[in-house]
C-alpha cells in the first residue's frame, strides 16, 4: 500500500516560530497539561508537532502549551506541505477524535502497569491515569480481579 505522504524528517523549530490555531476544537485542561508536561519530563518530546508550510499548527496544540510552559527553545515537528485547507481542518478533528476512540483491555493493561510499578525511576503520574485509576488497577493486580472499569 503506497500512502499519498508519509514524514521524510522531522525538523526542530524554535517555539518562537509555531503559530496554535485560532479555531483548534480541542481543549486542554490545566490537569491535563500537567500530564503531558510530566510525559515530557519522563520520557522525553516523543511526539512532533504537525504543523503546514506556514509553521501553523495542525496537530499537538497540547504539546506546544506544555513545552512553552517548560520554557523549551525548539521543539521536533513534521512539516505537511500536501494538505488543502480542508484536510488540514479535518486532521486536527482526527487526530484527536480517533484516539479517543480506543479502548483498553484491561488484562493487558493490568500486566503493564504491574511491569512498570516497582521500577523507582518511572513517575506513574506521568502515564496519565488518575490516582484512583492506577490504585484501581494496582489492587486489581495484587488481587488477581478485574478493575472496575472492566
Amino acid at each position: 500500500m503506497t500512502l499519498p505522504w508519509m514524514a521524510a524528517k522531522m525538523l526542530l523549530r524554535p517555539l518562537a516560530e509555531l503559530r496554535p490555531h485560532a479555531g483548534n476544537a480541542r481543549v486542554h485542561s490545566a490537569a491535563q497539561l500537567e500530564q503531558i508536561k510530566a510525559s515530557m519530563l519522563a520520557f522525553g518530546f516523543t511526539n512532533p508537532l504537525l504543523v503546514d508550510e506556514d509553521s501553523m499548527l495542525i496537530a499537538g496544540h497540547g504539546r506546544l502549551e506544555a513545552a512553552s510552559a517548560l520554557g523549551m527553545a525548539k521543539v521536533p515537528v513534521i512539516v505537511l506541505r500536501h494538505l488543502s485547507a480542508a484536510q488540514k481542518e479535518a486532521l486536527r478533528l482526527a487526530d484527536n477524535r480517533i484516539a479517543e476512540n480506543a479502548t483498553w483491555d484491561q488484562a493487558l493493561l493490568r500486566d503493564a502497569l504491574a511491569a512498570v510499578q516497582p521500577v523507582p525511576d518511572i513517575d506513574l503520574s506521568a502515564l496519565g491515569f488518575s490516582a484512583d485509576e492506577l490504585a484501581d488497577t494496582v489492587r486489581a493486580v495484587l488481587l488477581r480481579v478485574p478493575a472496575s472499569g472492566a
